[in-house]
């Protein structure tokens, strides 16, 4: 592995287009009250988000969805931008959502487009014990790889981690996927219509970070070839059910709040209602996340499995 690290050392660095048009999404799920505030916070006064040579827009992706305080009013706009639905002829007979993902992609796109913004930030509340997280979805995107492997060094030595949504079974179309650089920001644990303070801080700090990282990309700054360890996904597990598709049986006590912890062989995953356990029948070891998700019992989730990764990213500079 050294050598391997050494030469990627020695290789010029790719270069890449500087970001000049960044957007940061909040309310893409409208009870997810993190980032609806801080992009509310963003949009009456942008000086703190402001940086030399970037134009930066902070966005309400799902304004009907925040004024009601709930994830979505028609169906879920995180999942929304399809090539289908944003080819399909525009109406207002279409979900609300499919309409908004129209009209983002018109805005922040095209999505596959070189006229698309450069990076799109959509920020998340979890009500899983994941603490910061920052949403990879490809693992060739170098850019986006030393961002984040910046992100962590300076937001040391408190914790965030990098998950790695590639599979081609798990993956979806993400409103921030609209970009060439799509960054997804997750923070938790919050109950849904409810502002942390603690979380509100973590995320505005991982903002700034970001932003910093973007403007000494944009000033030529070189950085390095540099690991970076992810989580990458790999299975969406149901909660057990009934013949009827009904929950019989909840996250076991030993699993609830332990995201990211390595979930074993034969370690109990799941409590029956009159507490019996349900153990872990994989081959290997798996990092579990998502732990118990408010949002994701419509989406027949009880957590992700995951497998720890090291990825290399090479070194970037300014084209």
């Amino acid at each position: 592995m050294s050598s391997g690290g050494n030469n990627n050392n020695t290789k010029a660095a790719a270069r890449v287009d500087a970001a000049r048009r960044v957007a940061i999404f909040g309310g893409t799920h409208g009870n997810e009250m993190s980032g609806v505030t801080l992009v509310n916070l963003w949009v009456q006064n942008s000086a703190e988000i402001q940086r030399k040579g970037v134009e930066i827009k902070p966005f309400i992706a799902n304004p009907k969805a925040v004024e009601k305080c709930v994830r979505y009013v028609d169906t879920d706009l995180n999942r929304a931008f399809t090539q289908e639905n944003l080819s399909v002829p525009g109406d207002d007979e279409l979900p609300y959502e499919v309409q908004r993902a129209q009209e983002i992609n018109r805005m922040f796109g095209p999505k596959g487009s070189a006229g698309a913004y450069d990076v799109i930030f959509d920020l998340h509340n979890t009500t899983s014990n994941m603490g910061c997280t920052l949403i990879l979805e490809s693992s060739k995107d170098a850019f986006n790889l030393q961002m984040m492997n910046y992100i962590k060094k300076a937001f040391a030595p408190a914790s965030c981690l990098v998950l790695l949504n590639e599979h081609p079974l798990l993956k979806y179309s993400t409103s921030r996927s609209v970009a060439k650089h799509p960054v997804g920001l997750e923070v938790g644990p919050q109950p849904q219509g409810v502002l942390r303070s603690n979380i509100f801080e973590a995320m505005r700090v991982i903002l700034k970070h970001a932003l910093d990282f973007i403007e000494l990309f944009n000033e030529g700054m070189e950085f390095p070839a540099c690991t970076v360890e992810v989580f990458r996904v790999l299975e969406r597990m149901d909660y057990p059910r009934d013949a009827n598709g009904n929950i019989i049986a909840m996250v076991h006590p030993n699993l609830q709040d332990c995201d990211w912890e390595p979930l074993n062989p034969g370690d109990p995953m799941f409590q029956t209602f009159d507490g019996k356990s349900i153990h872990y029948q994989g081959s290997s070891t798996v990092y579990p996340t998502f732990i118990n998700e408010a949002a994701y019992y419509e989406k027949q989730q009880a957590f992700v499995t995951t497998r720890r990764e090291t990825l290399v990213a090479s070194a970037v500079r300014k084209a």
